[in-house]
């Protein structure tokens, strides 16, 4: 059936080279060389979200004060009973 053929008929505004199949290979090659990459851009955006922590706990500190003196308090409790 000719009708049937669309799995290597690729769309109208697709690129060629773009077809099935071709999928998987130009992703593991992009894999390969974007390892650092990818890790550089983990790295970034875990740094961007502990500085927003950061800043968002200041925030709370500044707001609720009594909070704040009663977690450092607990915290010194618990560094005292820690055993190293």
């Amino acid at each position: 059936m000719p009708d049937r053929d669309f799995h290597d008929t690729p769309s109208p505004g697709e690129q060629p080279g773009t077809g099935r199949g071709t999928e998987r290979r130009t992703e593991r090659r992009t894999e390969r060389g974007t390892d650092s990459e990818r890790e550089a851009e983990r790295r970034r955006r875990r740094a961007q979200f502990l500085r927003d922590l950061a800043e968002a706990r200041e925030l709370r500190d500044r707001v609720q004060p009594r909070r704040a003196k009663v977690a450092r308090l607990r915290h010194a409790m618990r560094m005292r009973t820690f055993r190293w």
